[in-house]
């Protein structure tokens, strides 16, 4: 574990790195986004429509003081282990999408997965932008946006390729 992340209470730990998997060596961010992606379709078999945009949008406003705290906590600014970001904006790339989709072709998760990882990454079309906000709306924001941007071409595939 990082030594900065030694400062940081494990209730805010365990939410930011998305119960450890931020804290995972090289690449906490990828980690964070395979996990998010990974657990999309367990609850595409539990739940009956898609809820993936409620869970992100609720997950990107209750981590903003969580975010917060770890950066205050750990005197970082934007630190590669809080992936919480990730999670909210990987969501969002699935949301979309009936859950029927993801079950019948769960190659999909790959598919936002890459997407989602592309626009995290490089950060294009105004996403570098979002990480100009302040403290944890900075962390969260280019994270929504890369999501979004994933999930409207992940949409737009579903819709033209596999109808």
């Amino acid at each position: 574990m990082k030594p900065e992340c030694k400062k940081v209470d494990l209730l805010t730990l365990l939410i930011t790195t998305f119960l450890g998997s931020g804290l995972l060596p090289k690449m906490p961010g990828t980690y964070g986004s395979f996990f998010a992606a990974a657990v999309v379709f367990p609850i595409a078999l539990l739940l009956p429509f898609n809820l993936l945009s409620v869970f992100s949008i609720a997950i990107f406003f209750m981590a903003i003081p969580f975010v917060n705290k770890a950066m205050i906590q750990s005197q970082t600014k934007d630190p590669g282990w809080i992936v919480i970001d990730e999670v909210a904006g990987q969501w969002l790339a699935f949301a979309f999408i009936p859950f029927s989709f993801i079950l019948e072709y769960p190659w999909l998760l790959l598919l936002g997965f890459t997407l989602f990882r592309f626009f995290d990454i490089l950060k294009p079309l105004g996403i570098h932008q979002l990480e100009k906000l302040p403290k944890a709306w900075g962390v969260m924001a280019d994270d929504m946006l890369g999501g979004l941007y994933a999930g409207v071409i992940l949409t737009v595939f579903t819709n033209f390729v596999l109808m």
